[in-house]
């Protein structure tokens, strides 16, 4: 029931951003760019899953009459049911770009057999068997033009269709096959014919149901139990002699606030590259929403029990375990406490050429609470941790860590020395360095899956932080035994903060 909530709350909030977005220049939060060489690959590496995919379609029957004047009978009735493509060969075959259009698919000399159940009547006889029509000289062109529905999925519709099969032979079989097979080469022609008539309509249908998949296709997606991240496309695919660009929004929203950031996206241009089939541009705005985003939810406020971290320094970070007695010391205090952190604004995100750098503004709290009563503030002390990002893709994966830069601790409204401060402020930084980041980072190092399609792999990938953005440059590679389960969200996979820290302290 919530699920369903939510998706109205979007429907009601997207039909009010189509209202106003005709007044406003709306640039995206990532951006994808689809090579040649990627199409060039896709051909090479899935045309025998094409082919399987075609000789598993059902085939209607092929039906007709034909006059055999050399045996003077006025007419065969003639069906062929049950047809089967055995084998198919499409070797030759190309995708290519077509400006401000889409795909154009070329495919020529494409050969088939096929085998078929037949039932032929005539005034002087009936019969039924079976048979094989060899196929040759396939022949097919067409365009499929690329663009977006009102609701921001990718759409596709053919266009420009040729299709012809140049050549057919039929061969019955059966103990009457060589008389069938003497007035076969009539009924050639014919099929032929009615062959080449259902081909564009098939065709036609099948990139129908392509596009109602596509109709399918979640563009607003809950991330997790703070999130929805909104992939829909913004405009339609930019389509050039050298490759596609998809614009896409890339906006995080806090699951219960579906209202966009107080901050809009700057545009960005992708590099005029061409070595790799594909290039993932993601902005800064992206990480700011998201960053905003997690912020109203309250995702990054934690709190740790003294025991707790206690417990994973000893086992984790040997010399470290008298870090919080050391605390207690300055303070005075033999009952337990508590250590809260909390964000005070959002996260401040900053991409410069080869530099990645995430500044966290919190507060740190120490709060003791006695068994059964509430929880009392020792001392509240503001804080800057500027860290530094590091990223790396390994699979499909996108794998991030922190380290910290720096560490900036005040004391407003206190009345301690600034040696106290100081003293204070180096502990934090201890704590945050070997205890806070370490933990983050090994949530961190399960890695955030790229977007990509069902048994495609990223290899020979690259990550290069420009000002602005980020630019992901990745080749592609087909895994006929991969166990990648098939996903119908184009887009959900990149969720480049689903393991965001919780506060959960590790084992």
């Amino acid at each position: 029931m919530h699920t369903k909530t939510v998706q109205v709350l979007w429907g009601c909030f997207l039909l009010w951003n189509l209202n106003i977005a005709s007044s406003q220049t709306v640039y995206p939060g990532i951006k994808a760019r689809i090579t040649q060489r990627a199409l060039d690959y896709g051909i090479q590496a899935g045309m025998e899953t094409i082919e399987q995919m075609i000789m598993e379609k059902s085939i209607p029957d092929l039906k007709g009459s034909e006059s055999l004047e050399f045996l003077q009978i006025d007419y065969v009735s003639y069906n062929f049911s049950n047809i089967k493509i055995k084998s198919l060969s499409l070797l030759n075959t190309s995708l290519a770009f077509v400006p401000g259009v889409g795909i154009k698919v070329l495919t020529n000399h494409g050969t088939a057999s096929i085998s078929t159940d037949w039932e032929v009547k005539s005034p002087l006889f009936q019969d039924a068997g079976k048979a094989d029509l060899f196929l040759s000289g396939a022949f097919f062109t067409g365009i499929l033009n690329l663009s977006r529905n009102d609701f921001g999925h990718p759409t596709v519709k053919l266009q420009d269709c040729h299709a012809q099969v140049s050549h057919a032979h039929v061969l019955f079989s059966g103990e009457l096959s060589v008389m069938y097979n003497s007035f076969a080469e009539p009924l050639e022609n014919p099929i032929l014919k009615n062959l080449n008539e259902m081909l564009c309509p098939m065709i036609t249908s099948e990139a129908g149901a392509l596009n109602a998949n596509l109709s399918m296709l979640e563009v607003l997606t809950k991330i997790d139990n703070h999130t929805l991240l909104d992939y829909s496309l913004i405009d339609s695919p930019e389509v050039t002699k050298n490759y596609i660009d998809l614009n896409l929004k890339g906006t995080f929203y806090p699951l219960e606030n579906l209202a966009d950031p107080p901050f809009s996206p700057v545009p960005f241009t992708l590099p005029e590259h061409s070595d790799s089939m594909l290039y993932v541009g993601i902005s800064d705005y992206f990480f700011k929403s998201a960053s905003f985003a997690y912020f109203t939810a309250g995702a990054f406020n934690v709190t740790f029990s003294t025991k707790e971290i206690s417990n994973h320094f000893v086992q984790n970070f040997q010399g470290f375990g008298n870090v919080l007695s050391r605390i207690a010391e300055i303070y005075i205090l033999s009952q337990p406490f508590m250590v809260r952190f909390m964000a005070t604004k959002p996260p401040v995100i900053n991409l410069q050429p080869g530099n990645f750098t995430l500044d966290i503004p919190a507060s740190v709290m120490m709060l003791t609470q006695f068994e059964n009563a509430t929880a009392e503030t020792i001392v509240s002390m503001d804080f800057v941790a500027s860290t530094n990002v590091s990223l790396i893709i390994l699979g499909q994966r996108l794998v991030c860590s922190l380290s910290l830069n720096r560490f900036r601790l005040s004391l407003p409204e206190s009345n301690r020395s600034n040696t106290e401060v100081l003293r204070f402020e180096n502990i934090l930084s201890s704590i945050l360095h070997f205890g806070v980041l370490p933990l983050a980072n090994a949530k961190l190092q399960q890695g955030f899956p790229l977007p990509n399609p069902h048994k495609i792999s990223f290899v020979n990938s690259d990550i290069k932080v420009l000002k602005g953005f980020l630019l992901i440059s990745t080749d592609l590679k087909y895994e006929t035994n991969s166990k990648q389960q098939p996903r119908v969200h184009g887009w959900e996979a990149l969720n480049l903060i689903k393991g965001y820290w919780s506060g959960k302290l590790a084992p």
